[in-house]
């Protein structure tokens, strides 16, 4: 369990360079990557029933999580913010790996895995960040008790793989049709930039692709790259969709 939730630490790193970084990450586009607006569907008939399954199932996880959650968590009746510690904070920790967000070891402390993990939730309940995007006030703690479940980026639902939201940035790591990771991720924001060393002269525009994409291959242990370092980031076969809209 410990290597799932260390798998994808660092891919908000990946995603965020786009093309390339996903090349140099081992990540290569399957020939079924899809552009927005020039998507082709094998008749509406097909895309709507996919559309329907994945709404329906969408309902169901989100029902099932609501009857598992309600009872089982009470406010801390206080907000809580970045650099804060104690039994509070621990409690919220506690509820984020259960609900299968990663806020890094429950030790009570408001760091910065806790804080993405905090991102991580707000952008999948839909909760409003224009103003303290990092504090735990009462909306979150109204979802922690009632949280929603992930929404299908794709009409395309395989038991394994990967969704990611540009649109509220963050992952979704399904294994066996199962929700085994939520978490932040940093798409690109269309800037140009250069790698830092030693790839300094490799230089291009920060875009993160969307469309259909999977992973070819698997490197163990730790990987690193220009932007950081991975864990066991790439399962072979995994599908990874990502969209704006959702």
């Amino acid at each position: 369990m410990r290597q799932v939730w260390r798998w994808l630490l660092s891919v908000g790193a990946v995603t965020a360079v786009g093309v390339s970084m996903l090349a140099q990450g081992g990540v290569a586009a399957a020939g079924t990557a899809t552009v927005a607006g020039t998507a082709t569907v094998a008749g509406t008939a097909t895309a709507a029933s996919g559309a329907a399954r994945a709404d329906a199932a969408h309902q169901a996880r989100s029902a099932a999580a609501r009857a598992r959650a309600v009872s089982a968590w009470t406010p801390v009746k206080r907000t809580l913010k970045p650099g804060m510690h104690g039994a509070d904070v621990l409690k919220v920790q506690r509820r984020l790996r259960a609900l299968k967000y990663y806020p890094g070891k429950p030790d009570g402390e408001f760091g910065q895995h806790t804080l993405e993990a905090v991102w991580a939730f707000k952008g999948v309940q839909g909760l409003k960040t224009s103003k303290n995007p990092d504090n735990i006030g009462k909306s979150m703690e109204n979802r922690l008790a009632d949280p929603r479940a992930p929404r299908p980026v794709s009409r395309h639902t395989p038991n394994n793989r990967i969704d990611i939201s540009l649109k509220h940035e963050y992952l979704v790591l399904y294994r066996h049709a199962k929700v085994r990771l939520i978490s932040h991720i940093s798409s690109g924001g269309g800037y140009y930039f250069c790698d830092p060393k030693p790839n300094q002269n490799v230089c291009g525009y920060a875009i993160t692709p969307h469309g259909n994409f999977a992973a070819l291959s698997f490197a163990p242990g730790n990987v690193k790259v220009p932007l950081g370092e991975m864990y066991k980031f790439k399962i072979p076969g995994t599908k990874i969709y990502i969209r704006r809209s959702r």
